[in-house]
């Protein structure tokens, strides 16, 4: 029997953070992957053009600086992508980092919102500020908790007062409203409103009028460092991450299937491997979502049934699909996204609430040269009727092409090698239970303190020895590292 400080169930761009964290700390660290690749929902089968459910993002500079990953080759700031909305009339909304020729194609639909524009971002860099904050405080069991567990929390109150009076009052009312709410009050343009508000149901089971979707514009607005999607740089965070975690001792291993965590005496003692191989450590984490990791990875006996029933309603349901292709002829640079009105969101989002796909879909096309990377909202995990089958593929395949081809003329001609990964595909390959790539809704009942379950945002879990470090915990959801550093400080503060 081999044994090892800590063992890191998944090989994903969180549990590669949490494993070069942890191994350059002195831990004697062991990743197990169950795919034949590193790179978890980053990466698809080992080609760096295979589809996968994520095809961009970016660490957080912190976590770059502290694992020092420009050694490795990681591009410490990449170039903020422009968020590119394709309009009905052949017009274009061009969001940049550039705030001058970002109010300029404003003003082609409203002079007085060209104008509140660098207003805006001010706001939106400080409210962005002010989330990274909380996702790097650790939250302590609530409600009841020592004085020194509450600490961090009163040293967060801090931060958030520093934004003064009119941003904090702003920052805590944008967090519960809907995004269509929360941009009625900036602005009067419903391209301009649309566009910004595609962020707020990315990979969310919400409409751009459903409470929350304004929480979740903010967190994507931080975790991609802007408007647009930063062009297929995940093959390099991930070799770079993994590099960084050998440098510093962790050793890795992937065709590694983990059948169960091993608990003896209340405590995770290793784990056991499909194979029939049994590995011990001191501790586990887990990166795969809570409702895999409580009811499929850990037998039920050590845990009370109130928590295995929490864990039974974590709400998933997925409702992305993701779709990759070829263009014949070089496309815009950028995030090119169809959203040309809200009253156009929210009835793709009515689609969902049906079970239904939408015949009229929210997109968001990463492009890089002629390469597509398409992100196909609304599809339902479950669907009202049938289910998904070669006949629900061929008809996503075919809404993409022709929703794609009424705002890009003649693109139909010019699509080669289109591919395509349902919400069951995101489930039987890449292990997001319901084709959820949030690992949980970053809805209104499930973020901070109550994500993934109310008394359990800490990383710790109600066994002993066993941590969460994936997107399911709090700060988690996208391609940042949050979740993985905040599981390697939590168990080294331990």
């Amino acid at each position: 029997m081999n044994s090892f400080d800590i063992i890191i169930i998944g090989a994903g761009h969180n549990s590669l953070t949490a494993a070069a964290w942890l191994a350059k700390a002195g831990k004697k660290v062991l990743v197990l992957e169950k795919r034949a690749v590193v790179g978890g929902s980053c990466i698809g089968n080992g080609d760096a053009s295979d589809l996968a459910p994520f095809s961009s993002g970016f660490l957080r500079p912190d976590i770059i600086r502290h694992l020092g990953l420009t050694k490795f080759g990681l591009n410490p700031a990449p170039v903020a992508a422009n968020l590119i909305s394709l309009l009905p009339d052949s017009r274009q909304l061009v969001l940049s980092a550039d705030p001058v020729k970002t109010a300029e194609s404003i003003a082609q639909f409203s002079a007085a919102d060209a104008a509140k524009w660098p207003d805006f971002v001010r706001f939106m860099d400080k409210a962005a500020a002010a989330l990274e904050s909380a996702y790097a405080t650790p939250i302590p069991r609530l409600p009841k908790f020592s004085p020194v567990e509450g600490l961090p929390l009163a040293q967060l109150a801090l931060k958030i007062r520093g934004l003064g009076a009119r941003n904090m009052y702003a920052f805590i009312r944008l967090l519960p409203m809907s995004a269509k709410e929360f941009l009625d009050d900036w602005f009067e343009s419903d391209a301009l409103k649309a566009a910004l508000a595609s962020l707020g149901i990315y990979n969310a089971n919400l409409g751009v009028m459903s409470a929350g979707s304004a929480y979740n514009l903010l967190h994507q607005y931080l975790i991609r460092g802007g408007w647009g999607q930063p062009t297929g740089n995940l093959p390099q965070v991930i070799a770079a991450l993994e590099s960084a975690a050998k440098s510093f001792g962790a050793e890795i291993r992937t065709s590694a299937e983990v059948a169960r965590v091993t608990v003896e005496n209340e405590r995770a003692s290793g784990v056991l491997l499909a194979s029939g191989e049994q590995i011990s450590a001191g501790l586990v984490l887990s990166s795969a979502d809570p409702k895999r990791t409580f009811l499929s990875l850990v037998t039920p006996e050590p845990l009370d049934p109130e928590f295995v029933w929490a864990a039974q309603t974590i709400k998933m349901r997925g409702v992305t699909a993701v779709l990759g292709a070829q263009s014949a002829a070089p496309l815009p640079s950028g995030t090119l996204i169809v959203a040309p009105s809200l009253n156009y969101l929210e009835r793709a989002y009515d689609a969902a609430k049906y079970g239904q796909i939408s015949e009229k879909p929210y997109l968001e096309i990463t492009t890089a040269g002629n390469a597509l990377f398409i992100h196909f909202q609304f599809a339902p995990y479950f669907l009202k009727t049938g289910s998904w089958n070669a006949d629900t593929r061929a008809k996503l395949e075919s809404l993409t092409v022709e929703t794609l081809e009424s705002y890009l003329p003649n693109l139909k001609s010019k699509i080669q090698n289109l591919q395509s990964i349902t919400p069951l595909d995101l489930e039987t390959t890449f292990s997001l239970t319901e084709g959820d790539p949030h690992h949980g809704q970053l809805a209104l009942d499930q973020f901070f303190f109550m994500r993934p379950i109310p008394g359990y945002a800490s990383q710790k879990t109600p066994i002993a020895g066993l941590y969460l470090c994936g997107s399911g915990v709090h700060g988690g959801g996208g391609v940042s590292g949050i979740a993985g550093r905040n599981a390697a400080r939590a168990v080294l503060k331990k």
